[in-house]
């Protein structure tokens, strides 16, 4: 039985710069599935970065000059996100957006999608719509001191050729507040809390283990009821997780990589 796990990454978004992996793609190193055909894995990426709205003219100019807020909620098509993944849980093939996230446009370019055993999906947002947030049978927040996430930021940020105080102004006009007004209050639908991101890796060995279990069939004897359209587990795969968890239809296998931010 597949499973959607969600990882929650604050700000700096789901690839590092200095070359530091994300918590999904240390995940998948773990799991040997970087070394296999990817037609075969049987863990997949798939990146919230993947579902920016398509912008306008007015709002691209303004998003060439950092003047556009890609941390808020809005940023997002949502209903593209939500349908997707339903049509991934019900075992449909599914195009995914591809994003440019240097012009910010969406290309005419997408990327054909199957359900796989495990599928995780990252982003700055995935708990923050109620609808999308009950898919995931395990939600994981990635918790990193303030000052990592802004060096990693203008380290990326100023790789990509923009200036410094652009940086810092943007990071001081959007990206902040929209983390405290945004992102921060759904850390309590977290089911699992990762300190220290991808050096944590008590934490993540843990996470490991559970994909492990779900790819051998060790959790098949959970008793799953309907919630929200969706099967739940009444056994808890860790000490302190929520009370249920969403569970997933089957699907077939597939592969997409992450993504990186485009602010």
């Amino acid at each position: 039985m597949p499973r959607v796990i969600a990882n929650e990454v604050p700000l700096e978004g789901q690839r590092c710069p200095v070359n530091q992996s994300t918590v999904c793609e240390k995940i998948m190193e773990l799991l040997g599935q970087n070394e296999v055909d990817h037609r075969q894995r049987k863990v997949v990426i798939l990146s919230q970065d993947r579902f920016y709205k398509v912008l306008t003219a007015e709002q691209k100019a303004r998003a060439l000059k950092g003047q556009y807020n890609f941390d808020h909620p809005d940023a997002f098509d949502n209903d593209l996100m939500e349908t997707t993944l339903k049509n991934i849980i019900d075992g449909q093939a599914v195009e995914v957006p591809t994003y440019d996230f240097v012009t910010h446009s969406r290309l005419p370019e997408t990327t054909m999608v199957y359900p796989a055993d495990v599928l995780l999906f990252e982003g700055i947002l995935v708990f923050y719509n109620q609808d999308i947030r009950d898919m995931f049978h395990l939600r994981l927040f990635v918790d990193t001191d303030s000052d990592v996430r802004l060096s990693r930021r203008v380290l990326r940020d100023m790789k990509r050729g923009r200036d410094l105080e652009q940086i810092l102004t943007q990071y001081t006009t959007f990206v902040k507040p929209a983390f405290e007004e945004f992102c921060l209050p759904t850390k309590k639908y977290a089911d699992v809390i990762i300190p220290r991101g991808v050096d944590n890796m008590v934490a993540i060995n843990l996470i490991v283990q559970h994909i492990q279990d779900i790819l051998s069939g060790d959790l098949c004897k959970w008793h799953r009821g309907a919630a929200n359209g969706h099967g739940r587990s009444s056994k808890r795969p860790f000490p302190e997780q929520a009370d249920s968890i969403p569970l997933l239809a089957s699907g077939k296998r597939s592969h997409l990589e992450s993504s990186s931010r485009p602010h």
